[in-house]
Order: C-alpha cells, then structure tokens, then sequence
C-alpha cells in the first residue's frame, strides 16, 4: 500500500509538540480524475474511496479518523473553534482551530491556499482555507482571532502557505483587480501584466502572506509549490476547468498537537 506523499515546512516542523503535513494527491485509492489521494467530500469521487484516503490521511498525522476535523468550505470569513470530532456533520466556514491534543484540524484545497498555523507556547493550532475570496474577505484575521480566543498570541503565531496556484498560473480579468483595489487599497502590488492588455497574473500566496502580515503573524512563508503546473503532485481546479473535465480532487492540509 503506497504511503501518501507529504511535504512539511521548517518553520512548522521545528516546533515541539506540533504534527503538520500539506498532503499531495499521491498515496490514495481514488481513481481516474480524482487518482489518487482525493479527500474531498463534496467531489463526485466513491465516498468510500474518500474515506480510505482520509483515513490514510488521519493515520499518517497519528489520529483516529473521526478526529481529522475539516469545515464545509463556503469560501467565508468563518473560523470555527473544534473541541471534540464533528462526524458527518460539518459545519460551515473556513477555518478549524484547536486547542485539543489529536485532534487534527484540516483544510482542504485545489489550488486555494491551505494556512496552518501554530501557538507551541499556547498549545494552539489552525488551517485555514485561503481562496481569493476568503483571503479578501478576512480568513486569515479570523482565525488568528479564534486562536487568541484559546490563549494563543498573534506575535507568537508560526504561520505556513501551502501549496497553491502560483502567480505564473493565476490569470485574472479586470473586474478582479478593481475588486480587489477597492477592499483592499494598495494590493496593485499582487499584480502584474498578464499575456493579454486587460489580463492580469495575480500573486495569491503573497497576498495571503501579507494578510497574515497585516494580522501580526511574523513568522510565515509559503512552501513554494504551483498545484496548477504541477499536475503529477497536486489537484487543480483551474487546470480540471481548462480540460472541461467536470469535477477535481481536492487536497488536504492538516495540523495537530502531538
């Protein structure tokens, strides 16, 4: 049985007490589109292929499965604080952020960018789902909020940008940058001429990054990988889209207290 593939961060890797991994979308038992790693329950994937991955998932970061805790994503503001396994039941928004030893929170994406965050002084961690619009719209200084609100502190906070659609894949039209330059005066700088006059590439790991900036999060870096242009490690909605091909595999990034 092949061993999902997971990329770690220094910065989060260096931390007592703390397990992280940003899992690609090798070492499941998905098939075709979604081959192989799929933990996406919303995806159109055999629901009992996506409980085997999450399963792999939850044994590789040292959990039972009903601890591996990841929110119905409606690309909101929306951090929820989890105390104990959610089930089938999911609640919505954006962001899961704990105190309790193993239980994994969980984040997942197809080019968004997954955070995972950490307090090893407070014993607090986070993900978060960072898209577009929940990085505009305040994810990142919610979920540093609700880690305060366990006693972490944003000075203290290590924070890590997973993999995502890098700035050499994000082509936008012009309704995105005036959106952008009216909630968020000074971002012309995540921009830059697209191969179009009215196309423009958008950097959205360092838009993230300076949101966590903005947040007093000091400590933070982006793991440098491109999930649209490398097809062979990640999931991509955007590529799946290109390709008409209907539906995604998602991917997870997860954080827990040892």
């Amino acid at each position: 049985m092949p061993e999902p593939l997971v990329l770690t961060s220094p910065l989060l890797a260096n931390l007592t007490g703390v397990r992280h991994g940003f899992f690609t979308r090798q070492g499941g038992v998905s098939e075709g589109l979604y081959a192989s790693l799929n933990t996406g329950m919303g995806s159109r994937d055999d629901p009992a292929a996506v409980a085997e991955n999450r399963r792999r998932v939850a044994a590789w970061m040292g959990v039972a499965p009903d601890r591996l805790a990841s929110a119905y994503q409606i690309h909101s503001p929306i951090a929820l604080t989890a105390t104990a396994p959610w089930g089938e039941a999911r609640p919505e928004g954006d962001a899961v952020v704990t105190a309790e030893p193993s239980l994994a929170c969980g984040a997942l994406a197809a080019d968004c960018a997954p955070v995972l965050l950490a307090d090893p002084q407070a014993r607090v961690v986070a993900a978060a789902h960072a898209g577009w619009k929940g990085a505009l719209g305040g994810i990142v200084a919610s979920t540093v909020e609700a880690m305060e609100r366990l006693g972490a502190r944003r000075e203290r906070l290590v924070a890590v940008v997973g993999p995502c659609i890098g700035p050499a894949s994000y082509e936008v039209g012009p309704e995105f940058l005036e959106r952008f330059l009216a909630e968020a005066p000074g971002s012309e700088r995540f921009f830059r001429a697209g191969a179009e006059a009215d196309r423009r590439l958008f950097d959205l790991p360092a838009f993230v990054l300076a949101r966590l900036a903005q947040a007093g999060v000091a400590q933070a870096e982006w793991t440098g990988h491109d999930t649209c242009a490398e097809e062979e490690v990640f999931f991509s909605n955007r590529r799946a889209f290109k390709r008409g091909e209907g539906d995604y595999g998602r991917l997870i990034s997860a954080i827990a207290l040892a």
